[in-house]
């Protein structure tokens, strides 16, 4: 098997493709041939030991993959060999072969190319359980995405629709507000690629109330965080739910008075921990999916294939915030 391996400390040049032999499932474990792993934030600061969690090296990062079962471990009844499965991995994505607990496998439909498969479960199953489970969005709520344009942002932006909401995408280029239209945004805005002091901040709340409308913000999703974060707050609605999915531009601090004076709330989405502690709501948002990318109301929005020797190239174009929608890597 190959792998793309992480050996040091460092960014996505530090990466090297090694030759391995060919992993064997251990009881309750399965051995999958990768075709397809996508690619996701945590990657980029897993390698730089910047992550929650610190894999020891070397180690493959890619927390996403879709493949064929090659073998199955003792004990194993869920999934057979020949089965077409994704899963999430935490690591070891990268590469052509990885070894997986058998529970962490979910079949995929007949229909459903591995690319689309290795892209699907971390968006779309973020974005379900913070809008649905965090957020609590409602038909005709008004919904704003930060981070719009990215694999998160995209697939809540299919959802928020899917689900009845009006979209607002927020993003930082005109670019990324065109490609939010594409896929079913109804507004979009653009905000700095650096929101500096409070001038700016004000400036952007403003932008934010001129578009939701007199009413302000139902739900907001925020993948970005950092400066941008309090500006939204600002312009939320009366019960509003401010969600907290990722912090690429920094952790905000934010004003606790906002909340009472918008009688708001501040959610925390940390969904790889509710898919442990609540498999079966898990398992039924899953089945939810999957009958909707069946209706053709939600398809992976992959901007980029590359093939494995390439991962340092497709780590890149996420650290540059050059990615709209997804990125995957192919191990054809």
């Amino acid at each position: 098997m190959k792998a793309m391996l992480s050996t040091a400390v460092g960014g996505p040049d530090t990466l090297e493709l090694t030759e391995m032999p060919d992993p064997e499932p251990k009881k309750g474990q399965i051995l999958v041939r990768v075709h397809a792993a996508g690619l996701n934030f945590p990657d980029t600061l897993m390698i730089r030991d910047m992550y929650q969690f610190k894999p020891p090296r070397p180690f493959a990062p890619g927390g996403e993959i879709a493949g064929e079962v090659l073998a199955v471990g003792e004990g194993v009844d869920n999934v057979a060999s020949g089965d077409r499965i994704l899963a999430l991995t935490s690591h070891g994505g990268f590469a052509t072969h990885a070894v997986i607990d058998a529970v962490r496998a979910v079949p995929i439909p007949d229909d459903m190319p591995y690319e689309d498969a290795a892209c699907f479960i971390f968006t779309y199953g973020t974005s379900y359980y913070a809008l649905k489970d965090r957020g609590y969005l409602g038909d005709g709520d008004t919904l704003l995405i930060l981070g719009a344009a990215g694999g998160v942002g995209a697939a809540a932006i299919e959802l928020g629709k899917a689900m009845g909401a009006r979209v607002i995408g927020a993003v930082s280029s005109e670019e990324k507000a065109a490609f939010c239209r594409e896929i079913g945004a109804d507004d979009t805005l653009v905000y700095p690629r650096e929101l500096d002091g409070r001038d700016a901040q004000k400036a952007l709340s403003a932008e934010i109330k001129k578009v939701a409308g007199a009413n302000g913000i139902d739900v907001a999703y925020d993948a970005v965080g950092g400066a941008y974060a309090e500006p939204v707050i600002r312009a939320m609605a009366w019960n509003g739910r401010f969600l907290v999915v990722g912090f690429p531009a920094g952790i905000p601090k934010i004003p606790a008075n906002l909340t009472l004076l918008k009688s708001c709330q501040i959610v925390g989405v940390f969904w790889g921990a509710a898919t442990m502690r609540d498999p079966a709501g898990h398992a039924a948002n899953m089945r939810d999916l999957f009958a909707l990318y069946a209706d053709g109301k939600i398809k992976p929005r992959i901007s980029a294939s590359l093939p494995l020797a390439q991962a340092a190239d497709a780590l890149k174009l996420m650290e540059d915030r050059k990615v709209m929608g997804k990125v995957v890597l192919t191990m054809e």
